[in-house]
């Protein structure tokens, strides 16, 4: 098979199957992340293949010259350094290449952080949506979280530890203060999950938090936003009347009813 996205372990060595193993000793080149990362796993099955970075930051310059192997016939595996390669690391654009040209491609089934998350989330888990990481900037990802709201499945998101804080702190405005879990250092030694709202989360976070991490926060439960919807309005409409602001307002309501802050201001703004 000349290009195969091969899955390695996100923590413990052993979550490895016996087909990729196998893979990565017949390949020809293994296309890597980060060449020092890589090794360790290699060495510790006695693989020896000659090694490629391949990442996010050479990953358009690179194609050429794996491309060029693949159409050799060379038997090329891409891996990531944790996880599955193409979902959020590179060899998405390197099988969409191959894949375009007709070239052989395999993508072998192994270890993926979201799977393990969302079961460890105790939340539902069909269906659920996997999201990715949040946009990088406050704007972009108030936009994005605002599409997601009405979304009736589980949400899961990677999220890194020197950013989760703003980033939960903006889910709790736009989503509202959801169940969640957050799902810390799968497979490795300090294995941990938080559940509990968002609220709660974020509070762990703030005192600092460290390691790899999905967020997984329930979806929004038509019965129960319909069942709260008027409550919440006549509450927002008494405490405008009363002369409260609406920061304030949209506190205390998101807070006792558990809605999106956004909703509140949008719906007191409307009122005025």
């Amino acid at each position: 098979m000349p290009l195969s996205i091969v899955p390695t372990p996100i923590g413990n060595l052993e979550d490895i199957t016996l087909r990729a193993l196998r893979v990565l000793r017949e390949a020809d080149i293994i296309a890597c992340e980060d060449t020092r990362t890589s090794s360790i796993l290699l060495r510790h099955y006695d693989i020896h293949r000659p090694l490629v970075s391949f990442h996010v930051h050479n990953e358009n310059d690179r194609m050429p010259f794996l491309m060029a192997r693949l159409r050799e016939g060379l038997r090329v595996a891409v891996i990531s350094d944790a996880g599955t390669p193409g979902i959020s690391d590179p060899g998405w654009i390197l099988l969409k290449h191959a894949m375009d040209e007709g070239l052989e491609v395999d993508v072998l089934p192994g270890p993926s952080a979201v799977i393990p998350a969302v079961l460890l989330s105790g939340l539902s888990p069909q269906p659920f949506a996997f999201l990715g990481f949040p946009p990088e900037k406050h704007g972009d990802r108030v936009k994005f979280l605002d599409g997601m709201k009405d979304i009736p499945f589980t949400l899961c998101f990677y999220v890194s530890p020197h950013k989760a804080g703003r980033q939960i702190a903006d889910m709790v405005d736009v989503l509202g203060d959801r169940e969640a879990a957050l799902v810390r250092e799968i497979s490795k030694v300090y294995q941990e999950v938080i559940r509990g709202t968002l609220s709660i989360i974020l509070g762990r976070v703030n005192e600092g938090i460290k390691g790899e991490l999905v967020l997984i926060v329930s979806g929004r439960s038509e019965a129960v936003s319909e069942a709260v919807n008027g409550e919440w309005r006549e509450e927002a409409s008494a405490m405008l009347r009363a002369g409260m602001s609406i920061r304030d307002i949209a506190a205390e309501v998101a807070g006792k009813f558990s809605v999106p802050k956004n909703d509140v201001k949008r719906y007191v703004i409307s009122l005025q």
